[in-house]
């Protein structure tokens, strides 16, 4: 097999669902699984703690539609709105609950089961306060299952308390509106904030996985990723270069492992001796498989960027084994 191998430890992330279940009391888990569950696989993820999940988050319709073909029968929330009728006939098809916005999505939306996203600081997608009675307005009450915003920067109390304050608000308007609709606000940041950030729901993906959101630190949750690269070759060292590099030292014997930027990985930062090629990179032989990311925050670390990003990454081209 010429892929990476990313090993995923389907236990771990059980064990972080109870944890964060355990964190939260009564209020509702929805696992966010979009972006293939942060590449841990969603389809996987999803089916291993449906019973332990009280829903799931998706970013788009196509990843809602994955996990229905697969078998999840919980409620799943497409977070991005519907961009034309395609998107909201497809939710509907597959019993999926959309993201209403503005107006023209809540006519869009046309009585689809719905969640309304506010704006109370982000400034990413959500109607502002002084919308939401017109988006009300263009929905039908017995559609509005729910209220959402969040947080922009859940490491300041300051900022998140500002946003709580907003979103209490938007909830008050929305649950005179439909009184069973469910209140959610944090995501991980959020949910380590505490009790007064809960409401009646909260939507955790990298708490889920193992890692906490940046000004975080958490203990007794399980990384549950670690990606192997194969060897390839060994070779007789003969002088000039260590791939695209000048070798500025002598060696024995080389190894070239099948892993490089096209996999995911980032070409300024070494897994062997020198930068990594397209497809691989090469080093001092270290045996037939080596792992080449463990930790998505060391790694991220390094390469200036933050898990989420790695975690998207590297499983890219990776052929994915789980333990169960």
């Amino acid at each position: 097999m010429q892929k990476t191998l990313s090993v995923i430890n389907l236990p771990a992330i059980r064990r972080n669902a109870k944890k964060i279940k355990s964190l939260i009391g009564t209020a509702e888990f929805y696992a966010v699984v979009k972006a293939d569950a942060y590449g841990h696989g969603a389809e996987e993820v999803s089916r291993y703690i449906e019973d332990v999940a009280d829903g799931f988050c998706v970013a788009i319709v196509e990843e809602g539609i994955a996990l229905r073909i697969a078998g999840v029968s919980k409620p799943v929330l497409v977070l991005t709105p519907p961009l034309d009728g395609y998107d909201v006939e497809r939710a509907k098809s597959y019993n999926l609950l959309t993201t209403v916005n503005s107006v023209e999505t809540a006519r869009l939306a046309d009585g689809a089961p719905c969640h309304i996203k506010v704006n109370t600081g982000m400034n990413r997608s959500g109607c502002n306060l002084n919308g939401l009675g017109a988006v009300l307005n263009s929905l039908k009450k017995d559609s509005v299952q729910g209220v959402y915003s969040h947080l922009f920067a859940a490491e300041s109390k300051e900022a998140a308390l500002r946003q709580r304050e907003l979103f209490k608000r938007a909830v008050k308007t929305v649950k005179a509106f439909s009184p069973e609709a469910v209140a959610h606000l944090s995501a991980s940041g959020g949910t380590l904030r505490g009790e007064e950030f809960l409401f009646d729901g909260v939507r955790c993906g990298l708490l889920l996985y193992g890692y906490a959101p940046a000004g975080f630190k958490v203990n007794g949750f399980e990384r549950a990723l670690k990606v192997y690269a194969r060897r390839t070759q060994t070779t007789q060292f003969i002088g000039g270069g260590i791939g695209y590099n000048f070798a500025d030292k002598s060696y024995k014997t080389l190894a070239t492992y099948r892993c490089g930027y096209a996999d995911g990985f980032l070409r300024n930062v070494s897994l062997g001796e020198k930068t990594l090629c397209m497809d691989a990179f090469v080093g001092v032989d270290k045996g037939e498989l080596l792992c080449v990311m463990d930790d998505a925050e060391k790694y991220a670390q390094k390469s200036g960027t933050i898990s989420y990003e790695v975690l998207t990454s590297v499983t890219r081209r990776s052929e994915r084994i789980y333990e169960r």
